[in-house]
């Protein structure tokens, strides 16, 4: 008989072997990933460092020279600061500033108080939505052109209301509050929008479970709603207070910071040095002041918000 030859059986790969095999793809394919994460990113990213970042860096080094816009820049040190505090305006545009940031923080509970009485499924409420959306989709200008006919003496509705005609645009001490209150109408719609999409993401379970348990009204807002839109809360706090420190174009459209610069705000300030008077370091100076005080309440909100979360 012929001798049998014996099977011979395909040696099974080692572990050791199929990592090693794998390890190349699993590289290969996260460098992929990293790339075109890169790749999304870039445009992003330039733009930021082009539009955001470059002009930052550039007023702050502005700040310290004298220059007029069109001659070579004279290095001045901080005589821009310094003369920035003992300045009259100054301390007025943030007097008014510090009203703006009081009076602006209505916006966020009568947003709130709009937005629950619109999240509710009644006849017509498609019609007031759209009527309470309106100011917001409108710009400064014509907020400001509207609320400007508004309070005139000889024609505004505010004369026929009052019976007689009182200048709050020219009296330096209504001023202040009679644009606070133009600006209010468009933030508060706004504030409405995000209360409006907070109230949408509500668990409807815990609603009726606090109903169940006799929950309702001032309760029921206190200790069920409330607590789901903090994020949603602190969102509306934060962009209310950065845009009144930030408030310009009712002001330019509706007093010019007048009468007799009573009205102007650190953001007017710093556009009629630069614009108006040629003085482009010392409203850099301005600028940066203000860019200042809005990053120290920007990076205290975070930091709130982070340990909050922790």
């Amino acid at each position: 008989m012929p001798a049998q030859t014996p099977a011979i059986t395909p040696a099974r790969p080692q572990p050791s072997d199929l990592a090693a095999a794998g390890k190349p793809r699993r590289r290969s394919t996260a460098s992929r990933r990293n790339r075109a994460a890169i790749w999304f990113l870039a445009p992003a990213c330039l733009m930021t460092a082009v539009y955001v970042l470059y002009p930052i860096f550039y007023t702050i080094y502005l700040s310290f020279f004298n220059w007029d816009g069109m001659m070579k820049p004279e290095f001045i040190g901080l005589a821009n600061y310094v003369e920035m505090l003992h300045a009259p305006t100054f301390h007025v545009a943030l007097k008014n500033n510090l009203t703006w940031l009081l009076l602006f923080l209505l916006a966020p509970p009568a947003g709130l108080i709009a937005a629950l009485y619109l999240n509710q499924k009644v006849r017509g409420i498609r019609l007031i939505k759209a009527l309470f959306f309106a100011p917001f989709v409108l710009s400064g200008v014509v907020v400001g052109l509207i609320f400007s006919w508004f309070y005139d003496p000889t024609f505004g509705l505010l004369t026929l209301l009052l019976g007689h005609g009182v200048p709050v645009l020219g009296d330096p001490r209504y001023v202040t509050f009679g644009i606070i209150f133009a600006a209010l109408w468009p933030q508060t719609a706004y504030c409405m929008i995000l209360f409006l999409t907070g109230l949408t993401s509500i668990n409807a379970d815990q609603v009726e479970a606090a109903r169940m348990e006799g929950a309702k009204g001032w309760s029921m807002l206190r200790y069920v709603i409330l607590p789901q839109l903090r994020s949603t809360t602190f969102m509306a706090f934060v962009v209310t207070i950065i845009g009144a420190l930030r408030s310009f174009d009712l002001i330019s459209v509706m007093s010019s910071g007048g009468p007799f610069e009573s009205s102007t705000v650190l953001a007017y300030y710093t556009y009629d040095q630069a614009i108006k008077y040629y003085r482009q370091g010392y409203s850099a100076a301005i600028a940066v002041t203000l860019f200042a005080i809005m990053l120290i309440y920007i990076v205290y909100q975070l930091r709130r918000l982070l340990r909050d979360e922790r």
